[in-house]
């Protein structure tokens, strides 16, 4: 069922061979596509792009395939003897809580990830089966030997330590890079991807799919359905583009992830980090509308949420009730209460970034410099199992254990000790205890994705009644609760009442702590107020349905968008058109040309003639032979329009005398070397440009590789060899401040690609492509073909003008148009062309029949 193409994208992203295919499910739910080829053997054909039966989901509710590393299923070995599996739900799990804040009601749940235990081969036809009936899950089953070097290798070895900003320095600081491991997690990811096929109906199902283990099959799924609804949310950090771009597949993962439709992240700051690195590495800049970022990617605009997950309140509260959480919570009162002790709380997983042995030694300041809390004052730290495994690990337990110890027998006496480790799994209604009795919560990671810890800890403190008459709390006393939380964790910006701290300034901590202890009880009550408004109305239902809601913003005009596919291995992409915007064709305009007898033909400079990167500016001896060539047709008009001065231009084309320029947007215009200059507007006073050049030269003195371009009517400060973030920032003050010291000037301030420009107001393209046409008609020469070619905002003038032109006097009855911009984009022009190569080989094709047409 898999293509040949599609084997090929995998071996070309990995270097190896594909890898075998694997056992399909027996049953299949309800609803997957009909059509038998679902992959296309020619990479930028998406006519043979999968569409689904639209038979199959008429009467249908949504649907959503939830996609993680892990189901939320705890499997366990039958007890009696026979052959076979336990299945149960995951409470805990947050795939499962979020199922839970859609509704079942309103939207289908599928699920497609790895099971927590080993499947014998013999055995996963059949628990492939019970799961997809029972449970709505899709069981990935691969060989452990290739789950090792996906999971364990480059998942927590080489991305779970970059993404938390650790440096491969050496083989002891983090995984360096291994392409074998990168391998196996490609074709893990492929595999995943083959599992979804199973059971996607392609045009209406939702794909979410979650975290930093999954993040190349974005860029599969894409391969296989160019219009396919996909989000993906990151749980983890992303790093700076600092950490980020050590990476050897940098690129590959930042293409991968923007194949898909919404890429959501807990913090502002971690999709700031994304954004940068897609600038900095590829060159994508993103745009705010009306409060959503979005970026365009060949034609697809890729939205970016931020909104960080939250609790699953209904389960929380529903363990707050049971009877083992109300005798747990009396124990834990008669153990620390009744003597007189007032409780602090860590709890973390035992691995290197959740920062343990940093907090205890906070504690034990905490001890040295208050001898009066010793003996009143125990900190419990539950330390869960590591979710990965190695040296570093075991090197932290050990750190753990050593330094308990060590304070224990510095301030612990008999019936005392100030420091309680719970280094064993708890239930989950024993840690809700702790919750309930603890004074304050520690979390103090150095670096730690969205921590909902601190969320378990208020709604705990908010109890019930029940716990209420445990604690011996009137039900009528306001609610308190004290959080020490690190500024590197993705809570601290929800929790505005914490006391955020630096986890590596132990004196920072220990301070806070102490603030903690002997705040004010109105103080206490007035923060825990506060948090528990936010987190019980942000809860995990509030966060999977603003997400959902989103993607389906994002998604709701693929149905309308001509797609197909371009690229190779993990540099795939989708180029994605509004169905009337079109490739210019060679063969399509040189029949126009052929058949047309008047012609008026502007061209941009920059960016369409010439590269926008190039280093020479001037034009090629070739480029300028190819303009010569049209211009000795009697019948043609051609014009340069270009934002460069008018002397640059002529020094340029001195031998294209029958040439059109039309100089600083069309400020300056000449029909050929043999008439004057003109201005398209009366000329104007550049007297502002003495305000405006020296706030100019202060941004260029403050933004290395700035430069100022002193034109005869214009200013133009360009930032193209600055660096592009620091530049962009600059440029958005730079802009704010000429447009409030030009405010009383004739002048418009405008940003451009990597510039901003001031030039006289009512100056634009548009006026130069109403001026030639008018020209043109008033000889008796309305044109039947006009081509029109740009690459920027600017050009957008031209395009207009053009277009709006076609059936009025100017032009010939039925003349034949084509305005065309350069690369995919959104654009007033109705055709493009990819970069400058295929502009230059278009006009050479022109030119060549041009030459063909003259008399001898």
């Amino acid at each position: 069922m898999v293509s040949r193409s599609y084997s090929n994208l995998l071996e070309l992203a990995s270097g190896e061979a594909p890898s075998p295919s694997f056992r399909r499910m027996g049953q299949r739910i309800p609803r997957i596509m009909t059509v038998a080829g679902i992959m296309s053997d020619l990479d930028d054909d998406g006519s043979e792009s999968v569409c689904s039966d639209p038979s199959s989901s008429s009467a249908q509710r949504d649907r959503i395939i939830i996609v993680a590393n892990q189901l939320p299923i705890r499997v366990q070995r039958k007890t009696d003897g026979s052959k076979g599996w336990l299945f149960s739900w995951d409470e805990n799990s947050l795939l499962l809580q979020l199922k839970d804040g859609l509704g079942d009601d309103e939207i289908e749940v599928i699920y497609v990830g790895f099971l927590k235990e080993e499947i014998h081969p013999n055995e996963q036809d059949e628990v492939s089966q019970i799961l997809l009936e029972s449970f709505k899950c899709v069981p990935t089953f691969v060989p452990p030997d290739m789950f090792t070097k996906y999971y364990h290798g480059f998942c927590k070895q080489q991305l779970w330590p970059l993404f938390h900003y650790m440096l491969p320095l050496s083989p002891d600081l983090g995984g360096r890079f291994n392409r074998l491991l990168w391998q196996a997690y490609v074709s893990v990811n492929k595999i995943f991807a083959d599992r979804i096929m199973e059971v996607i109906n392609p045009e209406d199902d939702f794909v979410w799919v979650h975290d930093y283990h999954l993040m190349v099959l974005p860029t599969f799924l894409r391969k296989r359905f160019n219009r396919v609804k996909l989000g993906f949310f990151l749980h983890s950090p992303f790093p700076s583009s600092e950490i980020y771009k050590t990476l050897p597949i940098r690129e590959e993962i930042l293409r991968a992830l923007l194949n898909s439709d919404l890429i959501g992240f807990h913090t502002f700051d971690y999709a700031r980090h994304f954004l940068s690195c897609c600038s900095r590495m590829l060159g994508i800049s993103y745009e705010s509308k009306r409060g959503y970022i979005g970026l365009e990617y060949y034609g697809r605009t890729v939205s970016i949420k931020i909104l960080p997950v939250g609790i699953h309140m209904g389960q929380l509260q529903q363990v707050l009730s049971l009877p083992e959480t109300e005798a747990k919570v009396a124990e834990l009162v008669e153990q620390f209460n009744h003597q007189g002790r007032t409780l602090l709380l860590g709890v973390d997983d035992m691995d290197i970034f959740k920062g343990i042995s940093l907090k205890l030694l906070a504690m034990e300041q905490l001890l040295l410099q208050h001898p009066e809390k010793q003996g009143k004052v125990v900190l419990v730290q539950i330390a869960n199992p590591a979710r990965g495994k190695g040296k570093d690990v075991e090197e932290v337990r050990e750190e753990t254990n050593s330094t308990v110890k060590r304070i224990n027998e510095v301030f612990g006496r008999p019936g005392y000790q100030p420091v309680i480790l719970i280094d064993k799994p708890l239930k989950f209604y024993e840690r809700i205890a702790y919750y309930v009795v603890a004074e304050c919560c520690l979390v103090t990671a150095v670096r730690d994705g969205m921590n909902l810890i601190p969320y378990e800890y208020i709604i705990s403190r908010q109890g019930n009644e029940k716990l209420d008459k445990v604690l011996k709390l009137d039900s009528s006393t306001p609610k308190k609760s004290m959080l020490v939380v690190s500024e590197f964790i993705g809570c601290s910006p929800s929790l505005s009442g914490a006391i955020r701290v630096n986890p590596w300034n132990i004196d920072v901590v220990a301070d806070a702590m102490d603030s903690a202890l002997v705040m004010s009880e109105p103080e206490k009550q007035l923060r825990h107020e506060k948090h528990y408004r936010y987190v019980s109305t942000h809860d995990v239902g509030y966060w999977a349905r603003s997400f959902l809601q989103d993607l389906e913003r994002t998604c709701k005009d693929h149905v309308r968008r001509r797609c197909w596919g371009i690229g190779f291995g993990l540099s795939f992409r989708v180029v994605a058109l509004d169905p009337n915007f079109r490739k210019l064709s060679m063969e399509h305009i040189v029949s126009a040309y052929k058949r047309t007898t008047t012609r008026a033909i502007l061209l941009d400079y920059d960016g369409t003639l010439m590269p926008q990167n190039a280093i020479d500016k001037k034009p090629s001896a070739k480029t300028i032979e190819i303009i010569k060539t049209l211009c000795r047709d009697q019948n043609n008009m051609v014009f340069i329009v270009s934002a460069r001065s008018r002397k640059t231009l002529a020094d340029w084309f001195p031998t294209c005398e029958k040439l059109g320029i039309a100089a600083e947007h069309g400020y300056f215009l000449r029909m050929n070397q043999d008439e004057e200059w003109e201005t398209c507007i009366p000329e104007v006073e550049c007297c502002w440009k003495e305000i405006a050049e020296p706030v100019m030269q202060l941004y260029t003195e403050t933004t290395d590789g700035s430069v100022i371009e002193d034109k005869e009517t214009s200013m133009v400060w360009c930032y193209e060899d600055a660096d592009p973030d620091f530049g962009s920032c600059q440029a958005k003050e730079l802009l704010d401040h000429l447009e409030s010291v030009l405010a009383n000037e004739p002048v418009t301030v405008k940003s451009g690609q990597n510039i901003v420009e001031v030039k006289p107001q009512g100056v634009s393209k548009g006026l130069v492509a109403k001026r030639l046409l008018t020209a043109m008609q008033e000889k008796g020469m309305s044109p039947d073909f006009v081509l029109c070619i740009g690459d920027d905002r600017s050009d957008e003038d031209m395009f207009e003008v053009i277009m709006s032109s076609v059936s009025g006097p100017s032009m010939a009855p039925s003349a034949e148009v084509f305005a065309c911009t350069v690369g995919r984009k959104p654009s007033k022009a109705k055709y493009y062309l990819d970069d400058t190569t295929e502009i230059v080989r278009l006009m050479q094709g022109l030119a060549s029949v041009a030459e063909q047409m003259l008399p001898l």
